[in-house]
This record gives structure tokens, sequence and C-alpha cells, in this order.
């Protein structure tokens, strides 16, 4: 049995992360030992010998991107970041998987110095970094000038079988290669096991094969174990490849050096236990009486290798400095772009839209998008091969060329949840601000990235238009109806379904100037009339809900709650019902969110609890609004699914009528009545 003596260095390295990843898998009783083992060697190559990265400023803009999208991996990653100097101790590392750690059981982006992505959901991580360079491209054309090179950077993503199964990483895989994405790299840990059992059980691609066909340049590494040299190769061709995106597939052992569970799933997805934990030690020349053991010589090999990232760093300063002293206004703003600032008077020349006219919310949208894009450099997005449809199509831009970096809109083509994960990477890069649109129904298709930008305070803008039966002849499987109240019920997330084009105005300020958290505007395909204010500020629509038309008297009997386009619907039920002097208060309702977390008198102010006669209106399912309607409330909604028709007559026939909230009105009025006749204390009987 070898000693530690009888290592060279590289091997010495290698075997540290090995090591620290089993112990802080084997003290959690908790974790994924299989792919740390199996993929470190590929991982310090990486490291070693072609990532720029400066642990000192994790953050430097110029810093090439690595993904760890098998976040399950994730003690892989931790000990290279505590290796090679970032701020993860080995304390942090010994509390693997507890509460209150830098080190959870998957990366999670803004939580751990030097993750740069939140990871674990399979296939995620492989869109998100497609994300980052398209993001790297982009700025490098906005920013770099001749002999000044400030943004010239690569992204490496190490994915796993679970990664390329998902469907996800093959709608990323087939635009970046689309796009010519050189910059990209992935190192494929092909270990041939899941879960379950070898991969055979369910998947025999010719992985190689099928990157060739998206347009990838492709490699082998036979031998991913021991072949540092073949790995050091394939990574620096793949760098000097720059016409197309690269994969590198890299045939591996998982839980390598366990001598009785290596190239099985059962080093997948559970701890060794201390006795393999021992023996994988002893095969890997390392004393197993030694926990969280790094040898010296290994240590000081791994500073080296960081401080080389620290001086790479320094000279891009000096380059930097260099080139803000030539361009000082393109310096200015990339200070304000990499802060996530706006531009001063970005809201300046936005449309407006005249009281009285009707315009479909979508096509208020686009007009706003584009008046924003004009004064935003940094807004960058597209949408779902349906621009003509959502109106989001950035009409002086260019299509986005992977090559230069030009262009500004995207067109993500039918891949919807790439969409989603795409703009996440480029929110994780950071400089730029991105939106992506398709119809709210195919959200749906799209969910894992909303909520991992919801987890990762990302501030990505969805936008969803064709909200509701509204859509009309194209039927229920066009129409969403429960989508409203899922995607409220996502922590983190604002969802804001403007009443007319004034609200779509705000709605959009609102997305823009939300830093922490991802923000959806929902839009109509419909015309929906603009509303008369008499004097109310449409800043209003920021507080999430506010008093569009008061009851006569100020004093409402009734309060009527709507979104989108049914708040045209309630404004006619409320002047029907003032016609019969029933004061009513017409509160519009934009974004659900916004309103929960004004103060509490503000809300008091709009929803009063004395008045407990509230009808809510809203073009879905009514689970949810009890919230805000209470006991005594009822909720006209949808809690079925829609039909192929005519808008105005699924409306009439699913009952989302003036007639019918009148009729709901009344029936409240009336119950509430006789609930307060009966809560009223009866007066004692003479004797």
């Amino acid at each position: 049995m070898p000693t530690i003596l009888d290592l060279n260095l590289d091997q010495l390295c290698i075997n540290s992360i090995r090591t620290l990843a089993i112990d802080a898998v084997e003290k959690a009783n908790s974790g994924h030992p299989g792919l740390p083992l199996g993929a470190a060697p590929m991982a310090y190559a990486l490291f070693a010998n072609h990532l720029r990265f400066d642990p000192t400023a994790s953050k430097w803009p110029d810093r090439d991107r690595f993904v760890l999208s098998a976040g399950h991996g994730s003690m892989l990653l931790y000990a290279l970041l505590h290796l090679f100097g970032y701020k993860v101790s080995l304390a942090d590392l010994k509390a693997f998987r507890q509460w209150g750690s830098i080190t959870p059981g998957h990366p999670e982006f803004g939580l751990t110095d030097g993750v740069e992505a939140t990871t674990g959901p399979l296939g995620q991580g492989t869109a998100n970094a497609v994300g980052m360079a398209i993001a790297e491209r982009m700025l490098a054309h906005r920013f770099n000038r001749p002999g000044h090179a400030i943004v010239d950077h690569l992204t490496y993503a190490l994915v796993s079988d679970g990664d390329l199964m998902e469907g996800i990483s093959g709608e990323a895989a087939s635009l970046a290669g689309h796009l010519r994405l050189g910059k990209l790299t992935y190192l494929y840990d092909s270990n041939h096991v899941c879960l379950d059992g070898p991969t055979s059980m369910t998947f025999s691609d010719d992985v190689g094969r099928r990157y060739e066909a998206y347009g990838w340049h492709v490699q082998h590494v036979r031998d991913g174990n021991t072949d540092l040299a073949g790995l050091d190769r394939a990574i620096d061709a793949a760098r000097k490849d720059t016409s197309r995106p690269s994969i590198i597939v890299v045939t591996t052992t998982i839980g390598f050096g366990s001598p009785n569970k290596g190239g099985t799933s059962h080093a997948h997805g559970s701890p060794l236990g201390e006795p393999e934990v021992a023996l994988t030690k002893k095969a890997l020349g390392w004393d197993p009486e030694k926990k969280f053991f790094v040898p010296e010589e290994a240590r000081q090999r791994f500073a080296e290798i960081a401080a080389k990232g620290t001086a790479s760093r320094e000279d891009w300063d000096r380059r930097h400095a260099a080139w803000a002293k030539a361009f000082p206004d393109l310096a200015q703003e990339w200070d304000r772009t990499l802060k996530g600032n706006l531009p001063s008077g970005f809201d300046s020349e936005l449309p407006s839209f005249a009281p009285g006219t009707s315009i479909a919310t979508r096509a208020a949208g686009g007009k706003v998008l584009n008046a924003l894009a004009a004064r935003i450099p940094e807004l960058v997005g597209g949408d779902a091969d349906l621009s003509v449809s959502t109106m989001t199509g950035l009409e002086k831009d260019s299509p986005f060329d992977g090559q230069t970096g030009a262009g500004r809109r995207l067109h993500f083509g039918v891949r919807e949840h790439a969409m989603g994960a795409i703009v996440n990477g480029i929110c994780y890069h950071g400089g730029l601000r991105p939106f992506a649109a398709t119809f709210f129904c195919f959200s749906d298709y799209m969910r894992p990235a909303v909520r991992l930008a919801a987890l990762s305070e990302l501030a990505p803008i969805f936008v969803w238009t064709h909200d509701s039966i509204g859509l009309g002849e194209d039927g229920p499987t066009h129409q969403p109806v429960e989508h409203l109240m899922a995607l409220r019920a996502m922590p983190n997330l604002w969802v804001i379904r403007p009443g007319d084009a004034v609200e779509t105005v705000e709605a959009w300020k609102m997305a823009l100037e939300r830093r922490h958290g991802p923000t959806a505007i929902v839009l109509s395909r419909q015309a929906l009339p603009v509303f008369e204010r008499k004097g109310l500020s449409a800043s209003l629509v920021h507080k999430g809900a506010y008093i569009l038309e008061e009851a006569s008297g100020g004093r409402p009997e009734v309060i009527l709650i709507a979104t989108g386009s049914e708040v045209s619907l309630a404004a006619a039920a409320r002047a029907a019902l003032e016609k019969d002097s029933i004061p009513t208060r017409l509160v519009s309702m934009p974004c659900f969110a916004a309103f929960a977390a004004e103060k509490s008198d503000y809300r008091e102010m709009v929803l009063p609890s004395s008045v407990r006669a509230r009808v809510s209106v809203e073009a879905g399912v009514t689970m949810g609004w009890e919230r805000f309607i209470g006991e005594k409330g009822v909720a006209v909604g949808l809690d079925r699914f829609g039909a192929s028709a005519p808008a105005s007559v699924s409306y009439k026939y699913l009952g989302l009528t003036v007639e019918r909230i009148v009729e709901v009105v009344r029936k409240v009025m009336d119950a509430n009545a006789v609930g307060e006749a009966a809560d009223r204390p009866r007066s004692k009987e003479r004797s």
C-alpha cells in the first residue's frame, strides 16, 4: 500500500479533494460521495491549469465561471473552494448539510463564497452556463474596444449523466450550438451510474454524437480517473476552438477508490460508511485514521495556483484602469451596470395611454418595453418563438450574435424551460437585466427555473401573455386558470397582473426596480379599457392594491376586488350597484405580494376590516382569495378549465359577467346582514 509520500503532488491534491468530500459526507451521515471521488481529477485539472479565478476577489468581473451543474456532488465544489482559499473553512466542511451552514446539500448562489449558481435540480446548471456565456459575449461587444479587452473570459460546467437526461439540457445545448458559443465548455462526468443503478437501464444515447449534431466540438477522455495529461489537453483544445461550444466526455468511475461500492449506485447518494471510508482512504494512499486531513505539500500547491489567479486579476485591474482612463464615459456605464443600478431618467419617456381608449395589456407592454430598452442598454431578452403574439420583440435591435455578442434580441425558439434557466444564467453572470416571454399557460414549462430565480434572489423579468380564458378560441389547452394562484404561492416571486395599460407601465417599473427576486408581468390578449383615475397617482400600483373607484359618500357597504381584465368587469358591476344605491368600492389588486408587504395601516385603509361584504373577481381558480375577502366574502372565478369559444362567449357561459357579480354581491350583503344581526347582543327583556 503506498504512503502519502509515494504520491506525486497533483495526485496528492486530487486525493485531498476526495478525502475531504467523503469525510464531510460521512460526518453529515448524508450526501453524495460518488461524484467527488470520480470527478476530482477533471475538476482539479480545470482549476489548476485553466480556470482564471481569484479567491481574494471572488466577484472579479472577468473571472472564468465554473458551474457545478451536478449539484448533488456539492462536496466536490466545497472542497475545491476551501483548498483554493475561498471563504470556506474546514469548520464549514465539517458542518456540511447542517442548519445555518454555508455548505448546504446543494450549492446555493449568494450563500457560499465562490458558488456561481444554485444547482441540484438536474439540468439547470447546463442552461445557466449557456446564459453566462451569452452574457460574456454581450458585455464584450458593448464594452471592449480595440486594444482594450476587459471582458474576455470562459464558462465551464461540470455535468452528469442525470443532467444530460433532463430535457432542459438538450434545449440549452441546441441553442448554444446554434449560437456558436465558443467560450462555453462542458466537462461531462460519464460514469454510467445513476441513483437506481447503471444508466443502461434508461440511457443508451451516444452523447458525443448527439452533441456533434447540436454543433458542438466533442472530445473524449477515456480514463478520467488518472489521465491528467489527457484532461489537460482536452480542456486546452476546447479553449482554443472559439467557433463552437465544447463538451469533453470524460469516462470516470463513480466512487473511485472505494473497493466495494466504487462503480456502483451504492456510491451515489448515501455515505460510504466508516469501514468503507477507511478502505477507500487506504486505496488512495491515505491514513484512514485522519479525518479532514490535508497534507501541507498539497495546501502549498493549492495556494500557489490561487496566487497565479490573483496575479491574473491584478493584471486585469491594470488593464481595466488603462481602459477606464481612455474611455471614462464607458467606464462609468460599466460601474453602473455591474452594480445593477438603472440609468437616471430610465422612465422619462414611457408611453401614456388616454382614459377611455382600449388596448390589450400585451400591446401596451410591448410599447413600454421598447421605450425602456431605448434608455436601458443592459435590458436584453426575447421569447419562445412568440414575439408576434407576446409583443416583446425589441424593435430597434438585431438578433443576438453568439460569436460577436452584437444584438440584444434573444430568439430562444420553442425552448421555454431552457429560456428560463438561461436568463437566470445571465443574472448570475451580472451586468445585464434579462427578460423572457411566452404564453402564460406555458409558464408551467419554466417553473423549475422560476423557482430557482426566486430561491437565488435573481431578478429576471418574466413576461407571460394570453393570461386567461380571454385567450378565446385556442381553448382550455392554452387558457391558464390555476397558474396565477400557483405562482403566487412561490416565495419571493412577484406576480403582477395589470388591469389596464397604465398599470402595465407601472408593472414594468416595479419589475425593473426590484433587485432581489424575479417578477412576472401577466398580460391580456384582449383589449382592455384605460381607466379614468380622477387624480389618483399611477404609482399606487406599486403598493400592490389600491382604491381605483371609491364608493359614493366614501363609506363602502361592499368592496369589489379584481385583477387584470376583470377589473373592467368589476368596474361595470360597481356602476350597476351604485346605480341601485349600494355604495361600492372597487379595489384593483395587481400584485398580492406587494400588497402583503405594505404596512398594516395601508392595508386596513384599502380593505377595512369593518367591511366584511367583499367579492373578488378573477378569471382563475378561487383558492387563495380567502386571504383578502375573508370568511364572509365570495370569490367569483373559475374552478374548472376553460373552453374553445370567443372570449366574450366563454366569459358569459362561465359566469364571469356583470349580472353574475351583482347577484353575488347582493347575496353576500344579505348574508352579512343576517350575520351581523345574529352577532348583535340581544337587549334584556323587561320583567
